[in-house]
């Protein structure tokens, strides 16, 4: 079992940033990949961002390219996700997950998620 922590999220105005961190625990040594995702009122959840663990490629989906960063830190078993210029359409709960065995932008593809941090965006 992997238990995720999200923190980090709050409110913000539009051009602002903030980063976001998801502290993993538990049988984290089988981790494969990491992602972010989001999730407004009345949407489905998407994909925002994804990184390979060991090697560190990342991926982003086109709406935060050039604006957000993911990045991991092994020692602390925790990922991050900078998130600068913010826009009001940003504004969603945001999750980290967690896999063994996939990396890319499909929700089903992960196995490990946490609860979740909101994140608002003010015009």
């Amino acid at each position: 079992q992997v238990h995720l922590v999200e923190s980090g999220g709050g409110l913000v105005q539009a051009g602002g940033f903030l980063r976001l961190s998801c502290a993993a625990s538990g049988r984290t040594f089988s981790r494969y990949a990491m992602g972010w995702f989001r999730q407004a009122p009345g949407k489905e959840r998407e994909f925002v961002a994804g990184i390979r663990w060991s090697a560190g490629n990342t991926v982003y989906a086109d709406s935060v390219k050039g604006r957000f960063t993911i990045s991991r830190d092994n020692a602390k078993n925790t990922m991050y996700l900078q998130m600068n210029s913010l826009k009001p359409e940003d504004t969603a709960v945001y999750y980290c997950a967690t896999s063994d065995r996939y990396y890319g932008a499909v929700v089903t593809g992960y196995d490990y998620w946490g609860q979740g941090t909101q994140v608002t965006v003010s015009s």
